[in-house]
């Protein structure tokens, strides 16, 4: 008899009657649908849950190297943010308060006067406001050699407070006398804004 016509005389309400491929068979296909139902509903979500965290993982390395090289470097970012708020300090200690203007200004015109230069103008503008200072432009407008101009400029230079000179323009008359009109510019703190 042949292994269909075996299949079509197996009474199912009777298993012990089953032949043994059959029940072997059977074994077999219901083991293999619970090894299918087991992959799709445990261990496939387990690996999408396992390769998100593998992710996770590399991302979290990723920072760790950050972060621990900036760890490792912390005392020498300290050591230059201590440079800086040094250098700042000693910049900041540049910059006059508006109770030391007044004698900037003298200093300026007195260098100047050392020098041998006439003053024909010298107006302070309007201030003009920054972050944690103010610009205060002088309109100056000076007569004199080329070497008084150059050695008063040079005087504006060495001043313990920060002065710039721009805007300047140069004249000469025919007895070779120089009239330099220029924009002299001091820098005034605003306390409390750093």
């Amino acid at each position: 008899m042949s292994w269909a016509d075996e299949i079509r005389l197996i009474d199912i309400n009777q298993p012990a009657t089953w032949p043994a491929w059959f029940m072997v068979m059977i074994s077999l296909l219901v083991s293999l649908l619970l090894l299918l139902g087991g992959w799709h509903f445990l261990i496939q979500n387990q690996l999408r849950v396992l390769e998100s965290e593998r992710a996770r993982e590399t991302e979290l390395r990723s920072a760790y190297s950050v972060k621990k090289g900036m760890v490792v470097n912390l005392p020498a970012y300290k050591a230059q943010m201590m440079d800086i708020e040094k250098m700042l300090a000693e910049m900041v200690r540049q910059l006059p308060d508006s109770t030391e203007v007044p004698s900037l200004l003298v200093d300026i015109t007195e260098a100047g006067a050392r020098r041998g230069l006439n003053f024909l103008v010298f107006d302070p503008q309007q201030e003009e406001l920054g972050d944690f200072y103010a610009i205060l432009p002088i309109l100056m407008e000076v007569t004199g050699s080329y070497h008084q101009l150059a050695e008063f400029i040079s005087d504006l230079a060495q001043m313990p407070r920060i002065v710039t000179v721009g805007d300047m323009t140069i004249s000469a008359d025919d007895a070779g006398l120089l009239t330099t009109s220029v924009v002299v510019e001091t820098y005034r703190y605003l306390p409390g804004e750093i």
